[in-house]
């Protein structure tokens, strides 16, 4: 009985032992649990709660023109934020209230952010510092400031609008680049945000230690671009001019330097302000010069011609019976003017713009070698100027091409380009037999300074440059005794080569009625060309051939870079 008793409490300290045990390896085991098996979970969880990241915004780099003018840059700004959590519910109407004339919002409007279930709301982005200063003033609780930076972009030449604002582009509230150069050059215009690590106290106020991981930011790289800000305003006053006169719904106008490729003035009509982007439809952001295709017109002749006196297929004297009218494929092609033309040289056909004769040089030259010139002269392909949203209609292979398509290309119609590529095209003419790269940027200026020219290059020679040279006189033929009449400049008799186009336009699988777009291409001094520049006019209604509509438009511009740039004969 005595031996039952003495085992009775040893039997309780062991149940009770291994109870305890029980109990902490459960415990144990949990622990274990929550720090290996969950331990980053809670990391995150943790720092979700006591941890934070500032970021510390790079500055976006300037864009200048080719004299170092400011086209681009920064303005400081606030945005303005409310911490609803930090606001009772009986101070939100005082707080909106005082806060409405300042911000210029409806304080009803103000009251449904401060009562939102969050720790950050914004109530209004890139203010001026003139309204931070105010807001300073009111000593609201819960509402604060963040210093950023906003874009800046010159005036045009045109009310309402930014200068070179469908070359640029814009960068918008979250300092990304759309568009135009601020598109294509982003990512170097951006340069890299940093960061600072914090940690923040129960008041939910962030204390920076020392041992924190911080990068400071690397600001953007500044671009200096080949545009002539004062061409720039003379080319977009003198388009928006024209359009307005001949009643257009649009035009495009692109200068370039013929050797070097480098882009010089680059205007459309409309354009619009980049400083109001947010306002702006987006429609007016795409830029036809890169991004919109057309059928070019005659201005294509350029390349028919240069491309069979290359092969010697013809040369400038090479004349023919031109009878006003090429059946081809069953399909009887007249001319513009719907008249015969008799005995003329191949000079001429260029000159009066014949469509008759622009046929019979690719059936002299061939169906293979036409097509293979369209391929070298860069029809059909990007140029890769370095401008966002660059398009290219790919030719069809030529197995696949008829014989009346090949030859309504020898005059334009049938074919797409875009503007930049047809310029691009003709320039080859322009610069003794190669294609060059169009390019916009001059250099890249990075953070520390340091410059980084963007070097011009030769795509590949097109044609020789005797043929080239041929194709130059002949152009000068068109402004002397041609089409190109309205393009003469006193003082540049003989010295100034071009080429008009007037297209029909494609419409429901036929070409519309009474709607064209009409476009002058030059560049003077003939033999040693300073400058090429394209004009085109889309649907205009007052008058419709390029002859009208764009060439007194070319020689208005051309007549101020012969003054700005000093050009002699």
């Amino acid at each position: 009985m005595r031996g039952a008793q003495e085992l009775e409490p040893r039997s309780r300290i062991l149940t009770l032992m291994a109870l305890v045990l029980g109990a902490y390896l459960v415990l144990l085991g949990r622990l274990g649990y929550w720090q290996v098996f969950r331990h980053s979970d809670m990391a995150r969880l943790a720092a979700a709660y006591h941890d934070d990241t500032i970021t510390l915004s790079a500055v976006r780099g300037n864009i200048l023109d080719r004299n170092g003018a400011l086209l681009v840059t920064n303005t400081p700004v606030f945005s303005i934020f409310a911490s609803p959590d930090q606001i009772s519910a009986a101070e939100r109407q005082d707080i909106a209230t005082r806060l409405a004339p300042v911000l210029g919002l409806s304080a009803a409007d103000i009251q449904v952010k401060l009562a939102a279930n969050r720790k950050f709301v914004y109530l209004a982005r890139r203010v001026p510092a003139l309204v931070a200063h105010q807001l300073d003033g009111l000593k609201l609780p819960g509402i604060g400031k963040i210093a950023e930076t906003q874009r800046a972009y010159v005036d045009g030449g045109v009310a309402g609008t930014s200068l070179a604002a469908n070359l640029l582009g814009f960068a918008n509230d979250e300092g990304t680049g759309n568009y135009g150069v601020e598109g294509y050059y982003n990512m170097v215009l951006h340069g890299q945000d940093g960061f600072e690590a914090t940690v923040r106290d129960l008041a939910n106020r962030p204390i920076v230690l020392s041992d924190r991981q911080r990068r400071d930011p690397i600001n953007g790289a500044a671009l200096q671009l080949s545009l002539d800000g004062t061409i720039q305003v003379v080319a977009e006053r003198a388009l928006a001019d024209g359009v307005q006169k001949y009643q257009a719904e649009s035009g495009s106008l692109i200068i370039m330097e013929p050797v070097t490729g480098r882009i010089i003035a680059w205007a459309d009509v409309p354009s619009y302000d980049a400083n109001d982007f947010a306002t702006t439809s987006t429609a007016q952001f795409i830029d036809p010069i890169v991004s919109n295709l057309y059928e070019p017109g005659s201005v294509m002749k350029v390349m028919t011609l240069a491309g069979a006196l290359d092969v010697h297929a013809i040369t400038p004297d090479t004349r023919f019976n031109e009878t006003g009218v090429a059946v081809v494929g069953g399909v009887a092609i007249r001319n513009w003017d719907n008249k015969a033309h008799g005995n003329v040289s191949m000079t001429q056909v260029l000159q009066n713009s014949l469509n008759v004769g622009a046929i019979k040089v690719q059936q002299m030259e061939g169906a293979d070698r036409f097509y293979q010139y369209l391929q070298r002269f860069g029809i059909g392909s990007r140029t890769g100027v370095d401008v966002a949203a660059e398009t290219a209609a790919p030719l069809r292979d030529l197995a696949k091409w008829k014989p009346i398509e090949l030859a309504t290309a020898s005059f334009g119609q049938g074919v797409d380009a875009t503007p930049i590529e047809m310029l691009a095209a003709v320039n080859v003419a322009a610069n003794g037999g190669n294609l060059v790269w169009p390019h916009v940027v001059d250099q890249v200026i990075d953070s520390n300074g340091t410059r980084h020219p963007v070097q011009p290059r030769v795509v590949r020679q097109v044609i020789s440059a005797k043929a080239a040279q041929q194709m130059q006189q002949m152009m000068v033929g068109v402004v002397e005794h041609g089409s190109g009449f309205a393009a003469r400049i006193d003082g540049f008799k003989n010295r100034i080569a071009g080429k008009t186009g007037t297209a029909s336009i494609p419409e429901n699988g036929s070409y519309a009625k009474d709607q064209t777009i009409g476009s002058f291409v030059g560049f003077l001094p003939a033999d040693h060309p300073q400058f090429i520049m394209m004009v085109i006019t889309r649907k205009p209604r007052v008058l419709f051939e390029g002859a009208y509509v764009a060439a007194p438009i070319w020689k208005t511009v051309a007549s101020a870079l012969i003054t700005q740039w000093q050009i002699a004969p």
